[in-house]
């Protein structure tokens, strides 16, 4: 028996010591960071960084759009490193809403969370409500009377919609549109009384007059939203629902390998000119060690599957 442990605190030790090789000559081919359609935010925060991760580690970091099969397609790949993904919330939650080929705490080593993107709780300018307090009043008072516009389901503004319904029993009525673009100018035209799109993208309407901001869904105000408060502070006490965006590798990716992506990765986010750029997109850039992102997965699941189960939500 004691030769049996000596042998596998051996076979541990050469482990240990080949991770930590890898680590220090990789990465001695291009790396790919895979990620899904042009133009959305994982999108725009993998190409952000891979200046940066090529400069320091003298290889390319290769974009790699692969829409809807971006997940299943890094769970699938080899753990060395050289497939990365960069991606948001789907990441972690469809498998919630329908059968995947994956599971997310399972097939994938967490790297680090690389930013935030609230929601704005806001209004058509005839709905008779200055306030949340006054909104939840207002449901209560006309059940089934009040609607809000979503995109696809699962998505943050469905979902941010369907935790306020949750936290206050108020009775509003979902109206799906095939994205986030036409449930705004639903919200805009006055077809639907109420929306909880993104930040960036409300901000123009906010500002016109063409809509009224209640409350921002992050936990703290938000810079992306000055002057308003968090739901959790203006009537609905833990209320937090918002996007957030991370990068991961194929589960078994040696420990050395992601903690020199994570160094590089959170230098790359900090940079004043990614920071702003992430910034005026939406987005708030988040940094942490793989540990805590591993954790948000976990908690954002457990939460989420709470909300999506009780409303009986399925991927349509």
């Amino acid at each position: 028996m004691e030769a049996y442990r000596g042998l596998l605190q051996f076979a541990a030790a050469l482990l240990a010591l080949s991770g930590v090789a890898a680590a220090q000559t990789y990465p001695v081919k291009p790396v790919r960071i895979v990620t899904a359609e042009p133009g959305t935010g994982n999108d725009l925060i993998a190409r952000l960084i891979a200046p940066h991760l090529a400069a320091v580690f003298g290889q390319q970091f290769v974009i790699d759009n692969r829409g809807l099969v971006a997940v299943e397609m890094v769970a699938k790949s080899p753990p060395d490193g050289y497939t990365l993904l960069s991606y948001g919330p789907p990441l972690w939650l469809t498998p919630l809403l329908r059968q995947v080929a994956y599971d997310p705490l399972r097939d994938f080593a967490p790297i680090t969370i690389a930013g935030n993107s609230p929601n704005i709780l806001a209004v058509h300018p005839s709905v008779p409500a200055k306030t949340v307090a006054e909104l939840i009043a207002l449901a209560r008072k006309r059940p089934g009377e009040l609607n809000y516009s979503s995109s696809s389901t699962g998505a943050s503004p469905y979902l941010a919609a369907e935790l306020l319904k949750s936290m206050t029993g108020i009775n509003i009525v979902r109206v799906a549109y095939k994205g986030s673009t036409q449930a705004l100018i639903a919200l805009v035209g006055g077809q639907v009384h109420i929306m909880f799109p993104n930040a960036g993208v409300a901000a123009p309407h906010l500002k016109s007059g063409r809509l009224r901001a209640l409350a921002v869904t992050t936990v703290a105000p938000s810079a992306l939203a000055p002057g308003l408060p968090p739901l959790s502070a203006a009537g609905v006490p833990g209320y937090e629902s918002s996007s957030q965006f991370a990068l991961v590798a194929p589960s078994g990716t040696p420990p050395a390998i992601i903690e020199r992506l994570n160094h590089e990765m959170v230098a790359a986010l900090r940079r004043p000119d990614v920071t702003e750029r992430l910034f005026g997109s939406g987005v708030e850039v988040l940094t942490g060690t793989p540990a805590e992102l591993a954790a948000t997965m976990k908690s954002e699941m457990a939460k989420w599957g709470k909300v999506i189960k009780e409303a009986g939500i399925r991927e349509e």
